[in-house]
């Protein structure tokens, strides 16, 4: 085969008032084109987001020009993998095909239509949010969120706005074309499910062939793992064939914290064509079965349930084609150092590259897929629904082979949407979905990829008659918590799964300075709500202090609170739900990342920069954690021993002072089985204070972890704001701050960004003890002489 790559491109609006011909790069988006150009200024700073709509109005027209050399082959194919969305192809003045699906890939027989010179390949966009609008009048509107009507389109719903992400809805060819030329026969694509079967891997190979018109002779189709080839000879015009080999000695592939993550390379070979990918062997299974309880939702891999730490992912970038292997293994990375073992792949984005489920196979993070559906009814009508079903089906061929793979979900928030929120009157009856989430997708992953569980939606209760969000069945998404009510909720729910939770919080001082440019700086500025797209974000956050936090006195206070709160509302939820163990089987925060600079739910925000939230995440989600809960009349010390080995360690629980005091202490020994939990209730002496605002409750194990437990909010605890102080040290590559309480110093932050928006810290969240000491590690160019407000920050500088 050959390929034809590193053309240059143009692109030209074909509509409108802009008139100006540039250099486009393909893979690529109209709008980093005309940025690349400087046609226009970057759309995330400021008021430019609204500046731009125009662009996705706009038409637009791709092309380039190449010359052609006959190589003997009998077929050549333009191949294009995605075009965003509604697009027109032509080669040489012949229109080759209309697209209408930003999830799937085209293929267009080419053959006798190039010439040795001056071959011209246009491909002419409709502008999404008008051919969106089209589709609306011309079919009828079905209910949706958000401003446009996404859900005519299969394009990236998020595109469109949503309320964490910009509304810059593109146009483009955003991933690979080229020309393909063969003959005889080819591989068209290549479905390598890996088992485990009596100890032994058996990998059974789906290969999907395409032939030349008058193909002659047989061809011989042949796969190799680990040394094992199996092959077989096929006539002329066979569709597909299946390979079984088998590994005798296979290593099994675990999620991170459960073994290794073994990869076994796999070839597969017909003629002169190849397959190059790589399998894990292993079995996972989703145990929804009923119980006393309710509805158990159990995700277990080679029949070992795994109690899932995991996050919802979205496009990392609003431009989706700026992201490439690295930006994809810093993203994983921050789920692996906080903790995580699971990424949910959100239904308002895209199937995403190979590069991101290359590195969840590598660092053993389990990943949960969404089809594409989001917050929205969806026509079934036959034309939609054949772009639904291709879709799928090249989805599920292309993913199925990875290890990470744990389950597919057919959609989010939809079921939910048509029961609760008012969607049935406008529908008058009209199909909304049901018939892809509950018969297409679920066919189509039992024909594909039967290794992989399948789940009808998010949240879901798997059962016909209960609510779909339903707490005692399957799993939950928690929203009155941020949008109406104290996240002190959480505690009044008992969740068997929660595959949605979270609270807002503003990203890093120097992203956010980055893009918002108010004079003074204020929560309500114009710009600054340009980069909050919740529903009265900044209101919902100054409520959710209630009466954890002070109101802020300046903006340096306002941004320094809410990130904190963020943090502690999200601990507040994860800690309950691990005491719940075994009744709760997992937590799915929503957000580990942003796709831009902006207020939201994420805890890493758009310029990689990990919040106080990432840090508190990195404790609960710890393998190890020790919490203190209320269980009816009294305290208790909840361990939920998420490893392999007994968790066997000395506590020491301390009833302290505020300043320096030792008013109680007591021992005890605990001890957790593997994969368990256990809670022991705390003495009165302990949990009785004699003056609430003056004293708190340490938990130390032997082995490092605490928890702490506080007798009233931090309005009400009188906490020292000269209760420590803080040296700086230089390092080889950057410094080292030392903090030294002589009181309760709780909740330490340290913000070097704010000196230095590329400089980064280790740590965050940290509270001490009088006497205790903790070391911030940062790496960074410069090295300040001393920190403080706003720099380091603490509760304490809130509330003294």
């Amino acid at each position: 085969m050959t390929t034809n790559g590193g053309l240059a491109w143009t692109v030209r609006a074909l509509d409108g008032d802009f008139g100006t011909t540039v250099a486009a790069t393909v893979p690529g988006e109209v709008h980093t084109d005309l940025l690349a150009a400087g046609e226009i200024p970057d759309p995330f700073d400021g008021d430019n987001e609204s500046a731009l709509a125009w662009i996705g109005r706009t038409s637009w027209s791709y092309r380039t020009t190449f010359d052609w050399s006959a190589d003997g082959n009998s077929v050549q194919e333009l191949v294009a993998e995605g075009l965003d969305t509604v697009a027109t192809v032509t080669l040489n003045g012949q229109e080759l095909g209309r697209t209408r699906n930003q999830h799937r890939s085209y293929r267009f027989d080419v053959t006798g239509l190039l010439v040795a010179e001056g071959n011209e390949l246009v491909v002419d966009f409709t502008g999404p949010v008008t051919a969106a609008e089209e589709v609306q009048a011309g079919f009828g509107s079905w209910p949706h969120t958000n401003l446009h009507p996404y859900n005519a389109l299969r394009k990236m719903a998020s595109n469109f706005g949503w309320d964490w992400g910009p509304d810059v809805a593109t146009a483009g060819i955003w991933r690979p074309i080229r020309i393909e030329s063969w003959s005889g026969v080819r591989i068209d694509s290549v479905r390598p499910l890996a088992g485990v079967e009596d100890d032994r891997g058996v990998l059974t190979t789906h290969v999907a062939l395409a032939w030349a018109d008058g193909a002659e002779g047989d061809a011989t189709v042949s796969v190799e793992v680990d040394g094992t080839k199996r092959s077989a000879t096929v006539k002329p015009g066979t569709g597909t064939v299946e390979l079984v080999a088998t590994v005798d000695s296979v290593s099994l592939w675990w999620p991170r914290g459960h073994g290794e993550q073994p990869l076994y390379d796999v070839t597969v070979t017909v003629h002169e064509d190849s397959w190059h990918g790589r399998v894990g062997f292993r079995n996972v299974s989703l145990n929804v079965d009923p119980d006393d309880d309710g509805t158990r939702f159990v995700i277990s891999v080679n029949d070992k349930p795994i109690y899932v730490r995991g996050a919802n992912w979205i496009p990392d970038d609003a431009f989706v084609t700026r992201l490439n292997r690295t930006t994809y293994a810093t993203g994983v990375q921050d789920a692996v150092d906080a903790g995580m073992n699971l990424l949910r792949v959100w239904g308002g984005g895209i199937y995403e590259s190979e590069d991101f489920y290359d590195l969840c196979d590598e660092q053993g993070i389990l990943v949960w897929q969404d089809f594409l559906f989001a917050c929205a009814a969806y026509s079934e009508d036959d034309s939609l629904k054949a772009e639904v079903d291709a879709e799928a089906r090249e989805a599920v061929t292309r993913l199925s082979r990875h290890a990470s793979l744990a389950v597919w979900n057919g959609n989010n928030e939809n079921i939910w949407g048509y029961v609760e929120w008012g969607w049935r009157v406008p529908l008058a009856g009209r199909p909304w979905g049901a018939g892809y989430y509950f018969d297409l997708l679920p066919r189509i992953v039992a024909e594909l990829d039967p290794r992989t569980p399948y789940s009808h939606g998010s949240p879901y209760s798997f059962g016909q008659f209960v609510h779909p969000n339903d707490e005692r069945h399957g799993t939950m998404h928690i929203w009155d918590v941020w949008n109406q009510v104290d996240y002190t909720t959480y505690r009044d729910y008992k969740p068997r799964f929660v595959s949605e939770f979270g609270f807002q919080g503003p990203p890093a001082w120097s992203t956010l300075t980055s893009v918002v440019h108010d004079v003074p700086l204020d929560p309500y500025g114009e710009q600054m709500l340009v980069h909050q797209k919740a529903f009265e974000g900044n209101l919902k956050l100054e409520r959710g202090l209630g009466a954890h936090l002070p109101k802020w006195k300046d903006i340096d206070d306002w941004h320094w609170t809410t990130q904190l709160n963020q943090a502690r509302a999200i601990a507040f939820g994860t800690e309950h739900f691990r005491s719940l163990y075994p009744l709760n089987t997992g937590s799915v925060v929503w957000q580990l990342n942003d796709n831009w600079p902006v207020v939201s739910w994420a805890a890493v925000d758009g310029h990689g920069i990990r919040k106080p939230l990432w840090h508190v995440l990195q404790r609960v989600y710890a393998d190890r954690l020790l919490t203190v809960q209320p269980r009816d009349s009294e305290l208790v010390v909840a361990a939920h021993n998420d490893s392999d080995e007994t968790w066997s360690a000395e506590v020491a629980v301390t009833r302290r002072s505020t300043g320096s005091e030792t008013l109680a202490r007591e021992t005890f020994v605990l001890e957790v089985e593997r994969r368990s939990a256990t809670l022991s209730s705390l003495p009165e002496s302990i949990t009785k204070p004699s003056d609430p605002t003056r004293e708190y409750v340490e938990v130390r194990a032997a082995d490092g972890s605490t928890a702490y437990w506080y007798f009233v909010e931090d309005t009400a605890l009188r906490l020292q704001g000269d209760a420590y102080a803080a040296t700086v040290t230089a390092t080889a590559n950057g410094y080292d701050v030392t903090v030294t309480a002589t009181a309760l110093a709780k909740d330490l932050a340290l913000f070097p960004d704010r000196l230095d928006p590329a400089a980064r810290v280790d740590s965050g969240l940290v509270t001490l003890s009088a006497g205790e000491s903790h070391t911030f590690h940062v790496t960074a160019t410069d090295v300040p002489t001393s920190v403080g407000v706003p720099v380091l920050r603490s509760a304490n500088d809130l509330v003294s």
